[in-house]
Formats: C-alpha cells, structure tokens, sequence
C-alpha cells in the first residue's frame, strides 16, 4: 500500500513537473539600467512563463539584484540593480515594444517573445521611448524609438555606436562599410537599443 503512494506521489510530482515545463516559453530578456545595461545587451534566450518569472530567474542566475515588492495591486518591481524607483521614476517591462496593462505576472509568455525591463522617469507625456535595433539587411542596421503601445518612428538625435565611433542616423539607417564589433543605438531622452553584431 505504502509502495503504490510513493509510485502515486512520484507520478503526480513529474505530472506537475511537465506542467511547469510546457508553460514556460523560451523568450529574449534585455535588462537596461539607469545609465547602462545591467544584462542581456544581445537578447539571450532564457526560459519563463511570464514577465516577472522571466526577470527574477534571471536575476538569479546572473547575480544581479532585483527586487519585488506585493502591494494591493499585486507584485511590483520596486529595484533592480543599485537603483531604487522613487518619485515618478521607476522600473517598468514591455513584451514585444509594447506596455502591457497588466502587472508582470500576469503577462502569459509564448516562444520568441523580446521582455525588456527598463528604469524609466516618468513625465506628463508618459514613459520613454525604447530603441530596437534590427538588421533588416546583411551589414545593415535599423534602430526606431518605440512608444509604450509599440508605435514606431525614429527619435530626434538617434546615433548608433559602431566600435569606438558614434554615427549619426537621422534616418534610423546605417550600413557601415568596414568591420566592427557590436552596434546599437542611443538618443536622447530614449532607452539604450540592444546590441547586434
């Protein structure tokens, strides 16, 4: 009897096991700082079912702090770093260039998703735009300013950083000629790009 409850218990904990594994998704994590990129400049993969999971998991496992605090709305991210939110500036996320109106753990993951969390300071006009770079052609780069509901358009002051040079694009375009190391983009006022090789 003892023997077929143990076999049971075993049965029922892989059952609930798989479960966790089948919610989460393999998604890409950046994680940028009041003055710069505290993890994933490149967008790694990580695995998450949602957008809190998602931060927390990697935290821990790149030794970086974050920390969570339960409220009657329910949990927020209060820090992340060495920089507390304070006043009209704090931590928020975006999945896919976009703000969600609902807190981190509520925001269900699926594969290939991009969660980006973000200090942000707050204004009458909203939150800052946050770059995305992409490289819609070999040797080519395209960086846009997205707005908390993902509409796009090229910030005033946009510069990519390629190696040691800064190149203004007013466009949101570049393709540079000779080699180089990682690009991203910057503006003023906006949220640093991710970076691409």
């Amino acid at each position: 009897m003892f023997r077929r409850f143990l076999v049971l218990l075993a049965v029922v904990a892989t059952a609930f096991s798989l479960a966790g594994l089948a919610a989460a998704a393999v998604v890409h994590i950046r994680v940028e700082g009041k003055t710069q990129t505290i993890f994933g400049a490149t967008e790694p993969r990580v695995f998450g079912s949602n957008a809190l999971d998602v931060l927390l998991s990697t935290a821990r496992a790149a030794e970086f702090f974050a920390h969570v605090t339960q409220s009657s709305f329910g949990p927020y991210v209060d820090q992340i770093g060495y920089y507390p939110g304070a006043g009209s500036a704090g931590w928020v996320f975006k999945v896919n260039g976009v703000s969600p109106p609902v807190g981190a753990d509520q925001v269900q993951l699926k594969d290939g998703d991009r969660v980006l969390w973000y200090y942000a300071e707050f204004g009458p006009n909203g939150g800052p735009r946050t770059l995305a770079l992409t490289s819609p052609s070999k040797g080519c780069y395209r960086a846009t300013g997205q707005d908390d509901a993902g509409k796009e358009q090229v910030p005033p002051g946009l510069v990519f950083h390629i190696g040691a040079k800064l190149v203004p694009a007013p466009a949101g375009r570049v393709c540079p000629r000779s080699p180089h190391g990682l690009v991203w983009a910057s503006a003023p006022g906006a949220v640093r790009s991710n970076r691409l090789p």
